[in-house]
Formats: structure tokens, C-alpha cells, sequence
């Protein structure tokens, strides 16, 4: 009886370091896999005005009121133009970060948010999901200019009227991306990755 039960507890022994060792193995994995694997930023479709390219000017009406100059060289900010849909769940699930972003980079940056349709349904749209923070445009010429085929859709205006960076946008690090495209002097993080390989 206690030969079985010396023999029982060896295999049992055997087994967890056996399965310890899987566990480092696969620990070892996840970093190597974690260090090929780069951040993913906004997806740049090849439409529209190039990166580096001055942006389209446009002088909009928001529906809080007021007038706003989109893209205009000489501003003491950059813009960021969020392009999305009241229909949209990624842009509604975007807003709490557009929000957060406008609070933190409120020094240096704008956001604005851009769409195209029913006045009525974006003025509801608008109200509901308070955004009275924000200036909202409605302008199907501006997303032609810009040639925005899909949402959400985010295009950062420098200072100087050039357009810094642009993507399709489905997260946070995505959006912040593009911020770190324009720190860098490149169009994408996937162009900086590019060039460090």
C-alpha cells in the first residue's frame, strides 16, 4: 500500500514539473510573439489628400451655433476631424474617448466632429448623446474633399493647414496613433515601424 502511494506521488510530481516547464515555454511564446507583433494604428486608406498635403478649407456652420473655419493654415491648433454616423456603434462607442482626448490634448488640439445627412436626426443625435462640447458639422462636400468611404474615420489637421495624419479608427490607440504619427514626422505607425526594420 505504501509502495503505490510513494509510485503515485513520484508521477504526480513528475506531471507538475513537466507541466511547468509548458508553462514557461508557453510564457517565453507570448513574449516573442508580443515583441514581433507591432501596434496596430489607424488604417490609411489611399484616398483623398495625401499626408503632408494642405488640407481642403472649409468654413461650416456647427449645430451648437456658430461658425468654424475646418483646415485653415495659421490656427493656433491642430484639428482633429472625427467623421462618423448617429447609426454608426463604433462611433457611438468612440464618443467617451473623443471626450476624454478633447479634455487631455484641449492645449494643442480641436476636435471636431464631421458628418453628412438628415439635419434633424444629427441635431437629436447631437442632444441625446451630449456633445454640446464639441463643434458638429454637416457636409457631404467635406467628406467628398477628403474622400471618407468608411467610419469611423479621423484626419488630423496641423497648424499649418497640412494634413499630419488619417485613418480608419476602431479604438483608442488607434485615434492616439495618429498623434503619434505627427510627433514622429510620418504618415502612419506603420511607416515609422517600417522604417526602424
Amino acid at each position: 500500500m505504501t509502495e503505490a502511494l510513494v509510485v503515485s506521488n513520484i508521477i504526480l510530481w513528475i506531471v507538475v514539473l513537466a507541466l511547468l516547464l509548458a508553462v514557461l515555454a508557453l510564457a517565453r511564446q507570448v513574449g516573442i510573439l508580443y515583441e514581433r507583433v507591432a501596434p496596430m494604428g489607424a488604417l490609411m486608406l489611399d484616398h483623398g489628400p495625401k499626408v503632408g498635403d494642405m488640407s481642403p478649407v472649409f468654413n461650416l456652420e456647427s449645430l451648437g451655433g456658430g461658425g468654424l473655419s475646418v483646415g485653415l493654415a495659421g490656427n493656433k491648433k491642430s484639428q482633429l476631424l472625427f467623421f462618423l454616423s448617429p447609426t454608426c456603434p463604433v462611433c457611438k462607442k468612440l464618443l467617451p474617448v473623443l471626450k476624454s482626448i478633447r479634455n487631455v490634448e484641449a492645449k494643442w488640439l480641436d476636435v471636431v466632429l464631421a458628418s453628412d445627412g438628415d439635419r434633424p436626426e444629427h441635431a437629436e443625435f447631437y442632444r441625446k448623446a451630449g456633445l454640446s462640447e464639441f463643434p458638429y458639422v454637416l457636409s457631404t462636400d467635406l467628406g467628398m474633399a477628403f474622400q471618407v468611404g468608411k467610419l469611423p474615420y479621423a484626419i488630423l489637421i496641423g497648424e499649418d493647414g497640412r494634413i499630419r495624419a488619417k485613418g480608419l479608427v476602431n479604438s483608442r490607440e488607434q485615434l492616439e496613433s495618429l498623434f503619434a504619427a505627427k510627433e514622429l514626422g510620418v504618415a502612419s505607425v506603420q511607416e515609422y515601424i517600417d522604417q526602424q526594420a
